[in-house]
């Protein structure tokens, strides 16, 4: 019996070389986790043996557990590198349309030819649809969807209102808006352009002339007759007209979009000012000046948009006036200095080429564009289970969900124990390899002494054998 009890010993300490040896391994594998040989004693004894003389019957492996402390961190200068601290764990899958689970700690992801991110085995890593405002339209695993980065342009928008803030100069001279001619230098005071988008992106010059109006300077009809100025505009060098605009002097004309060859007046926005040149009206009234821009059918249509673009399309302009007659530092002004635009933005975006992809501590993928814009395109899914250690392993670096799990719980990372997703990182092996090393010379001692019990036992039986 005692060669026996020997035996196990010797082969519980083997166990415990090989789990060491497995460890010591894998010491640089990303989101590996250690294992630790669990050992108890084997006894056995009938119902009427007295168990005061029982000595036992060796040692029994029961159990090579893995431990799910967490790795340290290791950064990289790759954003699909991910690494998990908290409980979670990456659900991946071998085919798109799959629903055959593995879960990971390793997160060591790149781009496939379709632009799916994968890992080195070729798995897909699963993530949750998000709405367009980054919240997640589900959380159940059975609605994970393989992560893809958009190959795809950022959508364009198309230009809703320009803001328009400038100084205009008090001591230029009056012109006769009448000869005004946007080709001729000499019959505007000033201008200024904005680049503009229709509803498709494409790009348009809307430019902005600026001409002191000096119709009736002999008999000005109030204080502010001599402060005031008519803007016209134009779009890609077409006239086009202010939606509602003045039509009180007289005006220059350009061709009446629906009865080409005949003209009609050209409808420009009268900005006034008064003698400390401060900003108190405009026509047209009601704060936002509008320009048409499609060929809708209207008395304010302007050009043909083309390659289908929304021809319902206005612009609006907005000067910022105060409607209580205050000045404020937002509106135009009208000083004896030269004329200055100090503010000239618009709200339109062309379309956005792919330019980088972001991934947030809470798993949000979100995608950004060269036109400014960014869109949330899936969120990382986090998986955990009741009892990490009756996950069955399987190689890679992977699990399998078992009875012994429990089943596998989906969610958000930062909420509950899912834990956080780390970009430009990876979780290194919980691997303590000084511990480690210490622990192979005991399991060698362990072997030894067991061996050495296996000798002696051997001597005896010879004694034994050899009494006559």
């Amino acid at each position: 019996m005692s060669f026996n009890i020997a035996l196990s010993g010797v082969s519980a300490a083997q166990k415990d070389l090989d789990t060491t040896a497995n460890n010591i391994a894998n010491v640089n594998t990303v989101g590996f986790k250690e294992s630790r040989a669990e050992f108890g004693d084997v006894y056995a004894a009938s119902l009427l043996a007295s168990g005061k003389t029982k000595v036992g019957d060796g040692v029994l492996t029961q159990e090579v557990a893995q431990q799910f402390s967490q790795g340290s961190l290791q950064f990289t200068n790759t954003a699909l590198d991910l690494a998990i601290t908290g409980n979670g764990f990456f659900a991946t899958v071998p085919e798109i349309t799959s629903r055959d689970f593995s879960f990971t700690r390793a997160g060591q992801f790149k781009l496939d030819e379709n632009n799916f991110v994968v890992n080195s085995s070729g798995d897909n890593l699963l993530g949750f649809p998000v709405n367009p405002d980054g919240t997640s339209s589900s959380v159940a695993l059975s609605t994970t969807e393989p992560v893809r980065i958009p190959d795809s342009s950022g959508s364009p928008q198309a230009t809703q209102e320009v803001t328009m803030r400038m100084n205009l100069p008090a001591n230029d001279d009056y012109l006769d808006p009448a000869s005004f001619n946007p080709d001729d230098t000499l019959t505007y005071n000033a201008a200024t352009s904005v680049t503009v988008y229709d509803s498709l992106g494409e790009s348009h010059i809307m430019t902005y002339y600026f001409v002191k109006d000096g119709t009736d300077q002999a008999a000005p009809t109030g204080p502010d007759q001599l402060n005031s100025w008519l803007m016209f505009a134009t779009l890609d060098d077409t006239p086009v007209d202010i939606a509602n605009g003045d039509n009180s002097v007289p005006l220059p004309t350009r061709d009446d979009p629906q009865n080409p060859g005949t003209p009609e007046p050209w409808l420009p926005a009268r900005l006034s000012f008064n003698q400390s040149g401060d900003f108190t009206s405009q026509i047209p009234a009601g704060g936002i000046v509008t320009v048409p821009l499609g060929d809708d059918g209207t008395a304010n249509a302007a050009i043909a948009l083309t390659g289908g673009a929304d021809q319902t399309q206005t612009i609006g302009i907005d000067f910022n006036l105060d409607p209580l007659g205050g000045q404020t530092i937002n509106e135009p002004t009208q000083y004896a200095s030269a004329f200055e635009v100090t503010s000239l933005e618009q709200d339109g975006l062309p379309v956005g080429r792919l330019t980088g992809v972001d991934i947030g501590e809470d798993g949000l993928v979100r995608a950004t564009f060269s036109n400014g814009t960014s869109e949330p395109v899936v969120r990382v899914a986090l998986v955990r289970f009741a009892n990490e250690q009756g996950l069955t392993q399987q190689s890679n670096t992977q699990w399998k969900e078992s009875i012994e799990s429990g089943e596998a719980l989906a969610g958000e990372a930062t909420t509950g124990t899912f834990g956080e997703i780390n970009s430009s990182a990876l979780e290194q092996a919980n691997v303590n390899l000084t511990t480690e090393l210490i622990d192979m010379i005991i399991a060698q001692r362990n072997f030894q002494a067991n061996s050495r019990a296996l000798e002696v036992n051997n001597q005896l039986n010879q004694t034994i054998l050899n009494i006559r």
